[in-house]
């Protein structure tokens, strides 16, 4: 079994570390949002301000990471802006109604830069469905938070080039699950391929 020592060292090779100052990032439009869904000038008023506000500390997160120039931590960028996401929501909650706020929801994690990553349930369903022991669970954790750390330093790469793009991330996910396999017992490992089969690459459209 590696040690997390080496296993990062491992996504370490290969990876290409840049820092991507002139990032153009694209937000989500929430406006197209407005065209799909029929709100209360009330509602409006209030969808407004609090999708500004969110894009406004998304921005300011931003340029913070960006200001650290080839030290950029997109990991911990990627985390901020999950957590502003999930505070939006909430706050939404209490302008939309319960089938507004469901396409709401829907329409921000459709439109939205995911972590590449597994998520906290896919991970959550691997613990659980292949009956992982707490020290296999934080292997596959140490796997998975490598594999996010080698695809997000290798990003001033593959910028603007899906097909490039998915070429690094199929490459750290044979890493990712090469070093799973090392750490689980055979079965574990047959039932954990099983439960990912259908994680692929996801380019920005």
């Amino acid at each position: 079994m590696k040690s997390l020592k080496s296993l990062l060292f491992a996504f370490a090779i290969g990876a290409v570390f840049a820092s991507c100052a002139g990032d153009k990032k694209k937000g989500i439009d929430y406006n197209q949002f407005k065209t799909e869904v029929q709100l209360t000038p009330d509602q409006v008023k209030s969808f407004d301000e609090i999708t500004k506000k969110y894009q406004d500390l998304q921005e300011q997160n931003f340029q913070a990471a960006k200001a650290q120039g080839g030290n950029m931590d997109r990991v911990a960028l990627g985390i901020k802006n999950e957590e502003l996401r999930a505070q939006q929501s909430l706050e939404m909650a209490k302008v939309l109604d319960a089938p507004q706020m469901e396409r709401f929801n829907k329409f921000v994690d459709e439109n939205s830069r995911k972590r590449p990553r597994y998520d906290n349930a896919l991970l959550e369903r691997i613990k659980t469905e292949a009956q992982l022991s707490e020290e296999e669970f934080k292997m596959v954790n140490a796997a998975n938070d490598a594999f996010e750390k080698a695809f997000n330093d290798a990003h001033d790469v593959y910028h603007g080039n899906n097909d490039l793009a998915k070429e690094y991330w199929e490459k750290f996910d044979a890493q990712r699950k090469a070093a799973i396999q090392k750490a689980l017992s055979p079965e574990h490992y047959t039932k954990f391929e099983e439960i990912v089969k259908d994680v692929q690459f996801k380019g920005r459209k």
